[in-house]
């Protein structure tokens, strides 16, 4: 800086902070869209899989109902206490 103002150049150092500040600004507003588009995505993904959940939920309530008006579906019996079957590793 000395030898810049031996040479008559004037240097501002409000300048250099508010060109650092400018810099600075520019990379938050980038990761600040890159924040939102990343939740953009993760949003659509949650929606995405509530609707595929709902969607199984109805099949599932559909099958229930169609194999109690059928009558010729036999629950299987209960797990005797204690047993696992072959190959659980619960």
């Amino acid at each position: 800086m000395k030898d810049a103002q031996a040479a008559g150049i004037v240097t501002d150092p409000r300048a250099a902070q508010i060109e650092r500040l400018k810099a600075q600004v520019a990379e938050l507003k980038e990761r600040a869209a890159e924040r939102d588009e990343d939740l953009a995505e993760l949003t659509a993904l949650k929606t995405l899989a509530i609707s595929r959940l709902a969607a199984q939920h109805e099949e599932i309530e559909r099958l229930r109902e169609q194999a109690a008006a059928v009558g010729n579906v036999s629950r299987l019996p209960a797990a005797r206490g204690g047993t696992t079957p072959y190959g659980s590793r619960s």
